[in-house]
């Protein structure tokens, strides 16, 4: 070599190890990254851990010695940390599917949803002359508020079941106030209350039968084809229980039952290929009520407050050999996308 050509093989050679170096460097601090995050994961599943058992020893009188643990006591209860909270939330999440479904935004104060209407004016092309202007066509745009509306739960338990070392507390607390949280939420989002939440009770879509009492299949054709094809995917079908049983019952031309058991279905039955879902919370085949609705959910928006409130009142119910766990939520909701959801409407009589 001669000696230009050496000190460029040098510099080479150097670059190289430079580079070895380096990437030896970034596989230790990945190494260092992934053994932190595990860390940082076992100090939050720790932390968690022994947030359930404050909890649990708050509900049966134990005075917990752990500051970073401690539960946040007020005048007659104390503040249950947010990872107690947050389960119950998934509880819902799984008990409810109407919930689970829609669009979902935890955000506080009033959320406005900006939209597009096409309903009285659209969008509109057409042969043109020339020199001649255009003649300009448009939507509109418009939106809905979503404010928060303050409800409440509160359930007793038996302070002989809380003496009861071998019961699981922290279980039973969480899945009965998710179930009465999952009932009150699914309830004011199929039907909804006047002046406050609305659910799916304004939905635009509707078919209506031709009997105050009864449901036929070409009326269940009529609403399925309310749906627009590109929101037919995630479409599903609410009813009540009852209304169910009457549409097992009625057949096709050739004899065949239009609804059918399915193994494969989230709930167990499918009608025209699309899964059935019942809840109480639906009304019945009842004159001038809303029977069915039918449709891809996420048209549905729901507001939920990032924190939910959930409190242990030890000395409230002291007199009935009790102890309380009240939650408190702000939520609204409101049809989002009309287009998604229709809905079957008993005949008035």
């Amino acid at each position: 070599m001669t000696k230009e050509e050496k000190d460029k093989f040098d510099t080479l050679e150097q670059e190289i190890k430079d580079l070895d170096a380096t990437i030896e460097a970034e596989k230790r601090a990945r190494d260092y990254e992934i053994k932190d995050n595990d860390k940082q994961d076992g100090i939050v599943e720790e932390r968690a851990l022994a947030e359930e058992m404050a909890f649990a020893n708050y509900i049966r009188g134990v005075v917990e010695e752990r500051a970073d643990v401690n539960l946040t006591v007020g005048d007659n209860g104390a503040v249950i940390p947010s990872s107690i909270a947050n389960k119950i939330i998934s509880k819902v999440y799984d008990i409810s599917p109407i919930y689970q479904l829609a669009t979902r935004y935890n955000v506080g104060g009033t959320l406005s949803i900006p939209y597009y209407d096409e309903s009285s004016q659209v969008i509109t092309m057409a042969y043109a002359t020339e020199f001649t202007d255009l003649e300009s066509t448009s939507g509109k745009f418009a939106s809905i508020e979503l404010k928060s509306f303050l409800a409440g739960v509160l359930t007793k338990i038996s302070k002989s079941l809380i003496n009861n070392s071998q019961f699981d507390i922290v279980n039973f607390v969480i899945d009965k106030m998710a179930e009465a949280i999952a009932r009150w939420i699914e309830k004011e989002l199929l039907v909804g209350t006047s002046g406050k939440i609305e659910g799916l009770s304004t939905v635009t879509q509707k078919v209506e039968t031709a009997s105050a009492t009864a449901i036929t299949a070409d009326e269940l054709i009529d609403l399925q084809e309310a749906i627009p094809d590109v929101y037919q995917a995630g479409a599903i079908w609410i009813m009540n229980k009852a209304t169910r049983t009457a549409i097992r019952k009625l057949k096709d031309n050739d004899g065949n039952y239009i609804l059918n058991k399915d193994a494969t279905a989230k709930w167990g039955y499918t009608l025209f290929g699309k899964d059935v879902y019942t809840s109480d919370n639906m009304p019945g085949m009842e004159a001038g009520k809303t029977a069915i609705y039918y449709g891809d959910m996420s048209g549905l928006a729901v507001k939920l407050s990032e924190e939910m409130n959930i409190e242990v009142l030890r000395e409230k119910f002291a007199t009935q050999h009790a102890v309380g766990v009240v939650g408190w939520l702000e939520m609204d909701s409101k049809v989002e996308n009309a287009q998604k959801i229709a809905k079957l409407v008993m005949k008035s009589a």
